[in-house]
């Protein structure tokens, strides 16, 4: 009998010893849930740093920028006089013979043509080329806040996952504990087989969603290797420790009004309206005519007749066309009707733009405020209110107050709690991008 005792002590002051370095092991994964420590900075992406790589890589963008390039070198083209007319002539060759000098008409022609538009014409075209330049100018813009915004909401998600990870990581470490507590008790004979195939469920489960945001991450991380014309493939580490303050907004309207005056989109549309007015104008002109003016110098050879003397001169000739604007009805007068059409057009189209800029502008002050007031939620409420929790149970069940079941649900839901106090920073983060993005630049904080 006494060596059965001693045997039972023995198990027992086993148990406590485990149970309390479970204790231990789980308060302070816990604690550091929410305050993450850095790693070396040395090698990482920061967001700072992807933002940069995208634009100095990114093709998309390149390919962009070099079209804005082409079309800067189009105005200066379509805004000078067509090129001249050069022609060599030979005239009025008699067939029978062929001789230069048989008849008086015969002669080598050499002369030169130029048109000339009508007075304005050539500024409009040229006009109407700049502001199409400038709208690209304001594209290539454009591009570079979305290409920003992609990047850092692509950056964030990774951020996100990486939490995820970890913190999944860390709770299959406490289900192992789990598993050797409830394993434990079972062997003192104070606890249940199903406490320990619980445990080892939840592990597997959790497994099973570990594996499925190893490949969520994957796909992110190709998605922004590609923003930044990295191989597809490529690893890379992003540091843990992050900024975790989350500013006040300045009111929408004042954010309405900084995107009028910064958002690229807007900008380009309301360039495009100029150029439909150049090219309103254009087609207006187009009802008067363009001229020619040709000078030719004829020479000849031979002599005159006796009864004048002397050989032939050579001919000198000045030419003056104009073009004659016959079919005005069904060519220039639809050509100013089309202008007319595409000019409303180019109107409503910046009209729409700025309900869209102005919808997504309070749609992302939306879940950007909602995002803040959920992370500050989960900081200071949910999650230090979830680990009391917990702690309160494990202390429970080391004296069988508490249902292995109950201590397990506390730390499952501790730990849902944790990957949405994550995804709240991550969602805030991407909503203050895609904010950015939407008013262009200036400054959205109060």
């Amino acid at each position: 009998m006494t060596l059965v005792r001693r045997c039972c002590v023995s198990s027992d002051h086993r148990y406590q010893y485990r149970l309390l370095a479970f204790v231990s092991i789980a308060f302070c994964l816990g604690s550091a849930t929410t305050g993450a420590t850095a790693q070396g900075a040395t090698g990482l992406l920061t967001e700072q740093t992807a933002v940069e790589q995208a634009l100095a890589d990114n093709p998309s963008l390149m390919a962009m920028q070099l079209r804005y390039e082409a079309l800067l070198a189009v105005p200066s083209q379509v805004g000078a006089l067509p090129d001249p007319m050069l022609n060599l002539n030979a005239m009025n060759f008699p067939t029978d013979s062929w001789d230069r000098d048989q008849e008086a008409m015969t002669q080598l022609q050499v002369g030169i043509s130029q048109v000339f538009p009508f007075p304005g014409k050539r500024g409009l075209h040229e006009e109407a080329a700049a502001f199409d330049a400038m709208a690209a100018g304001h594209s290539v813009d454009e591009m570079r806040i979305q290409l920003v915004q992609n990047v850092k909401a692509r950056w964030w998600q990774v951020y996100y996952l990486d939490r995820a990870l970890d913190t999944l990581n860390k709770n299959q470490t406490l289900l192992r504990q789990f598993i050797a507590v409830a394993k434990t008790k079972y062997e003192t004979g104070k606890g249940l087989q199903q406490d320990i195939l619980l445990a080892q469920l939840e592990l597997s489960r959790l497994m099973d969603q570990g594996i499925q945001l190893e490949a969520l991450r994957q796909h992110q991380a190709i998605a922004l290797n590609t923003l930044l014309d990295r191989p597809a493939a490529e690893r890379f580490d992003i540091p843990v420790k992050v900024p975790l303050s989350m500013p006040a907004l300045r009111d929408e309207m004042a954010l309405y009004e900084a995107a009028e005056m910064y958002r690229p989109t807007l900008k380009q549309r309301a360039t495009h309206i100029e150029a439909a007015r150049s090219r309103l104008e254009l087609a207006e002109k187009d009802r008067y005519p363009d001229l020619r003016l040709g000078v030719v110098y004829g020479a000849r050879d031979g002599d005159n007749p006796a009864s004048v003397g002397g050989s032939r001169a050579d001919l000198f000739s000045v030419m003056l066309g104009a073009q004659i604007p016959l079919y005005s009805g069904s060519k220039q007068s639809k050509a100013v009707s089309q202008r007319t059409t595409e000019l409303a057009r180019s109107r409503y189209q910046l009209i729409d733009e700025k309900g869209a800029v102005r919808a997504a502008i309070s749609a992302s002050v939306t879940d950007y405020r909602r995002s803040r007031r959920q992370f500050e939620l989960f900081a200071t409420g949910i999650i230090p209110q979830a680990q009391l929790t917990v702690q309160s149970m494990l202390a429970a069940y080391q004296v069988s107050e508490v249902d292995f079941l109950n201590l397990l649900r506390s730390q499952m839901t501790l730990f849902n709690y944790e990957l949405q106090y994550w995804k709240a920073l991550s969602e805030a983060r991407q909503a203050l991008a895609r904010l950015e993005a939407a008013v262009g630049q200036g400054d959205l904080y109060e």
